[in-house]
């Protein structure tokens, strides 16, 4: 399997994170990317592939042209106002407040286009962002290329972007932008399998009335589990894509046999599809020593993971996403590409 990566991600890592009403060092840290690539080495997934530039021509397939415009900007404009520290944001258009109005300045326009603030912006946030969006670009023409699946070491994570706001560390929704890579490469269905442990509130808005692309996402309750305001059962799409989107929502202390369960039933939504690619937004956190998540999946489990999604036969790019259990982080990814291979 042809592994996509870039030193490039290094360049974003701030400072601290805003977590139990305290700033942290954030859990979403470039140690992460270090212990998967041991753990590939380790298990032999050397078949390495630097990323080629960014395409946000495509980017903008999935991204609000105004939002990438801030993406790039807002660092500039940060500094320029006179902040000294890193841009986080502190106010949105929530309920009662008007949303059809950008403001001018960058503090305005961090809450504007952000859903959380957790997430800071640094001075390489933007330059990690296009790197780890070309490295979902990268493994996504890989795969329609012939290859039968690849690997796309993605950092920052990308799943909880949405077409105009960042949060949950991530920026651009680089599974996004491979499932429309997909498309745009003349796939008539393409679906999105997301396994992370928290919902991918931002793959499902972007795809919430795309009849050709299948989202399903298994995750911590939003009653219980970030980002809290979607991820409910009933959540099936819109308009044209209605029924195109499936969530499983699960209580805290879900094992793997409730969990298993339910990736069975998500593949056979996929199945029922009949995609021409695969993209698997794949997160580890659903592992039980996970310091910010509530499932108890085991490091064995994410090879039965990888063999289920093998089993569906179908050209599959993974891209990363969360795992937060930093030491045992590489093993779990390593499991479930290996499991994968075996099928």
């Amino acid at each position: 399997m042809r592994v996509v990566l870039s030193d490039d991600h290094r360049s974003h890592f701030p400072a601290g994170e805003l977590y139990d009403g305290a700033l942290v060092r954030p859990f979403e840290c470039p140690e992460r990317w270090d212990h998967v690539v041991a753990a590939l080495d380790a298990a032999g997934l050397d078949d390495r592939t630097a990323p080629g530039p960014v395409d946000l021509d495509r980017v903008r397939r999935v991204h609000d042209p105004v939002y990438v415009e801030f993406l790039e900007d807002i660092w500039d404009a940060w500094v320029a106002a006179g902040h000294d520290g890193e841009a986080i944001p502190m106010n949105f258009p929530v309920r009662g407040l008007r949303d059809d109005r950008i403001p001018v300045d960058p503090e305005g326009r961090l809450g504007y286009h952000a859903f959380a603030s957790e997430t800071a912006i640094t001075a390489g946030t933007w330059h990690a962002a296009q790197a780890s969006a070309a490295i979902a670009q990268t493994a996504q023409g890989l795969v329609a290329g012939g290859e039968p699946a690849a690997f796309a070491l993605c950092r920052p994570p990308g799943h909880h972007a949405s077409a105009d706001q960042f949060g949950g560390y991530c920026f651009l929704n680089n599974a996004a932008i491979a499932a429309e890579g997909f498309l745009a490469d003349g796939a008539e269905r393409v679906a999105v399998l997301d396994v992370d442990f928290h919902h991918g509130n931002g793959t499902q808005a972007i795809f919430w009335e795309r009849p050709e692309v299948l989202f399903a996402s298994l995750h911590g309750h939003p009653e219980d589990a970030f980002p809290h305001f979607l991820g409910w059962e009933d959540e099936v799409g819109a308009g044209a894509g209605e029924g195109t989107t499936r969530n499983y929502p699960m209580r805290p202390g879900t094992g793997f046999d409730v969990w298993s369960a339910a990736l069975d039933d998500a593949c056979g939504h996929v199945a029922a599809h009949r995609p021409d690619a695969l993209v698997v937004s794949l997160g580890v956190d659903a592992f039980e020593e996970d310091p910010i998540s509530f499932f108890r999946l085991t490091s064995d489990d994410f090879s039965a993971v990888g063999r289920r999604i093998g089993a569906l036969g179908l050209p599959t790019v993974f891209v990363m996403e969360g795992g937060y259990a930093v030491a045992e982080i590489g093993t779990n990814v390593a499991n479930v590409l290996t499991g994968h291979l075996s099928t």
